[in-house]
């Protein structure tokens, strides 16, 4: 069994926290610290510690005959590596388990695919194609 924690993008973040501190630091500036601004701060941190949890807690495990994809305790998806037909690189910035803007995109089954972004894209690709010689590997060095 292989775990490769995800890759997080810096610029994910940064945007998060604009994202949900830019209406605070518009108020602090204008008013200063008020009564009003602690207890919303306290609110709003909330919702910001439970995505910063998925981003963090985010994994994929490789073992003898299954891809586990874990997002915290909101996703928990298996694949079969036997059904994999294609991995490769994408710059779809549609939802899914991957807290990075360098993504790969996994084609299995019929015409399901995920996308993911482990940390280390090659060595991830190279598990799999060693379990399932048939993947077709896209996955370069840059």
């Amino acid at each position: 069994m292989k775990k490769y924690p995800s890759k997080i993008s810096y610029g994910l973040l940064i945007f998060l926290f604009i994202v949900f501190f830019s209406p605070f630091i518009y108020e602090f500036i204008n008013n200063g610290i008020s009564g009003k601004l602690i207890p919303a701060f306290g609110v709003i941190l909330l919702p910001l510690a439970f995505i910063l949890h998925l981003l963090f807690k985010t994994e994929y495990t490789i073992n003898k005959t299954n891809l586990n994809i874990k997002c915290s305790f909101v996703i928990n998806t298996n694949i079969d590596i036997k059904k994999i037909k294609e991995i490769s690189k994408t710059k779809s910035i549609i939802s899914s388990p991957a807290p990075s803007f360098d993504r790969i995109k996994i084609k299995y089954g019929e015409s399901d695919e995920i996308i993911i972004s482990p940390k280390n894209k090659m060595n991830f690709a190279k598990d799999l194609t060693n379990i399932n010689p048939e993947i077709i590997n896209k996955i370069t060095e840059d």
